[in-house]
C-alpha cells in the first residue's frame, strides 16, 4: 500500500488514518484532533478516511487483549496512526498478566517504529506557567530522539518470590538506526546532537556511546556531537535547556527525560510526539498519560493531541502546509489565552474546556484558510465536485 497522500492528477485517494482513542482522556483529545483534521481536509481539499480501533484497557475489557487482531489489521492498512492514551487505575494491578501498556509496546513493534521524536519549544504565552524561570526558557527549541524498541522495556523479564529481573539489551543495529535519525534531524536544525547514556556504569551504555561515536565519525562529521551521562543531563535540561538542539537517548532514559522536559513547556498537555521507522507510516500521540482523574469531565487540554495530528500530516503524509496551518492556529489560540482565561486550558490556569479550546483552534484555522478558500471558489453558476469530503468509517 502506498503511503503517499498525493496520487495521480485528477484522482485523489482517501488517506487512511487509524484512530486509537484508548483510555482515560484519550477519547476526548483524540476526538478534538480528529475534528481539526476534518477542518484541514475541508480547507485544503484533502480526503481523510478515519478507521477506529480499541487499544489498552478498553481493549482488555472488550477482548481480553490490549491490542486485538482487528486493531492490528486496521493499523497495518492505515497510512498513519493517531493514539490517545492507554492505562488507568482499573488495570494497574502489578500482578496482572495483561496490562494496557503492553498494547502500546506491541503496536510500536508491529509498525516497525523505533525513533520517538518529542519536540519541546515553549510558547512565549506559556512561559509563566512553567516552574522554570522565564529567562531560562526563552529561545528553547529542542527535540528528544528516544529509541523505542530496545532496552529494558523489551528485554527478558522474570518475577520470583524474592527478586525480579528486567534485562536491558541493545544491538549495534538498533543503536545505529536511531543515531542516524538524530543526526539527520540535526542537519535540518542547528547541527548539534547530545547523546545521553550511563557509560560509566552500564555495558549497554558503553556500546551505545561507541556506536554513536562511530556513526558520527563515519557518516555525520559535519554535525557537532557531545556525550552526556543521564544524571548530568537531567540537571542540564533544567539549568540550561537553551544549549541543546537534538538529544539522543535510549528507551528508559528518554521516557524519563521527556517527562522532565514537559516542565519546560509549562504542561504535558502541550507536547506532541511522533514514532517513526524506515517507512512513511508513523505512530503519533500526545506525551501525556490517560489522566483518569479528569477523564470524562471535558476539561482535558487537547493541544498535545492536536499538535500530534500536525506531526502526522508532516511526517507521514508529507503535508507541510497543512501542518504549518495547524501549528499557526494553535499558536494564535495560546496567544489569545494569555489574556483571556476562557481560551486558556485548565492546566495552564484558565477555564477553557476541551471543546472550547478545539473550537478556538478550528476558528483560527478557518480564519487563516479563508483567503485560500475564496481563491478556490469557482465562478458564479459553475459547480465543483467536492474532493475534501471526509469519509468516516468506524470499526470495533
Amino acid at each position: 500500500m502506498s503511503h503517499d497522500a498525493r496520487t495521480a492528477p485528477g484522482v485523489q485517494r482517501a488517506t487512511t488514518i487509524a484512530l486509537l482513542p484508548g483510555d482515560g482522556i484519550g477519547p476526548e483529545v483524540t476526538a478534538a484532533a480528529r475534528r481539526v483534521l476534518e477542518t484541514v481536509a475541508q480547507r485544503f481539499g484533502r480526503r481523510f478516511e478515519f478507521v477506529e480501533g480499541l487499544i489498552g484497557g478498553a481493549a482488555i475489557d472488550a477482548h481480553g487483549d490490549p491490542l486485538p487482531a482487528a486493531t492490528r489489521e486496521l493499523c497495518e492498512r492505515a497510512d498513519a496512526v493517531l493514539l490517545g492514551a492507554v492505562g488507568g487505575p482499573k488495570w494497574s494491578d502489578p500482578k496482572a498478566s495483561v496490562r494496557p501498556e503492553q498494547g502500546l509496546l506491541s503496536l510500536r513493534k508491529l509498525l516497525g517504529v523505533y525513533a520517538n521524536l518529542r519536540p519541546v519549544k515553549p510558547h512565549p504565552a506559556t512561559l509563566q506557567h512553567s516552574a522554570i524561570k522565564a529567562e531560562v526558557l526563552q529561545g528553547v527549541d529542542l527535540v528528544v530522539v528516544r529509541e523505542l524498541t530496545g532496552g529494558s522495556y523489551f528485554g527478558r523479564k522474570e518475577r520470583h518470590a524474592d527478586r525480579a529481573v528486567d534485562v536491558c539489551e541493545y544491538t549495534v543495529a538498533e543503536i545505529e538506526r536511531v543515531a542516524r535519525t538524530a543526526f539527520r534531524l540535526a542537519r535540518t536544525r542547528r547541527g548539534r546532537v547530545a547523546s545521553v547514556d550511563k557509560a560509566n556504569v552500564l555495558e549497554t551504555s558503553r556500546l551505545w556511546r561507541e556506536t554513536v561515536t562511530r556513526v558520527h565519525r563515519e557518516e555525520f562529521a559535519d554535525v557537532a556531537l557531545e556525550h552526556q551521562l543521564v544524571d548530568s543531563m537531567a540537571m542540564h535540561l533544567i539549568a540550561r535547556p537553551r544549549d541543546y538542539d537534538v538529544i539522543l537517548t535510549e528507551n528508559l532514559f528518554g521516557d524519563i527525560l521527556t517527562d522532565e522536559a514537559a516542565m519546560l513547556a509549562g504542561s504535558m498537555g502541550l507536547l506532541p510526539s511522533a514514532a517513526l521507522g524506515d517507512g512513511a507510516r508513523g505512530l503519533f500521540e500526545p506525551i501525556h498519560g490517560s489522566a483518569p482523574d479528569i477523564a470524562g469531565q471535558g476539561i482535558a487540554n487537547p493541544i498535545a493531541a492536536i499538535l500530534s495530528a500536525s506531526m502526522l500530516l508532516r511526517h507521514s503524509l508529507r503535508l507541510d502546509d497543512e501542518a504549518d496551518a495547524i501549528e499557526a492556529a494553535v499558536s494564535s489560540v495560546l496567544d489569545a489565552g494569555a489574556s483571556e482565561a476562557t481560551l486558556r486550558p485548565r492546566d495552564l490556569g484558565g477555564s477553557a474546556t476541551t471543546h472550547g479550546v478545539t473550537d478556538a483552534v478550528v476558528s483560527a484555522l478557518d480564519a487563516s484558510c479563508a483567503d485560500a478558500h475564496r481563491a478556490n471558489v469557482p465562478p458564479s453558476g459553475e459547480t465543483r465536485r467536492d474532493e475534501s469530503a471526509v469519509v468516516i468509517e468506524m470499526r470495533d
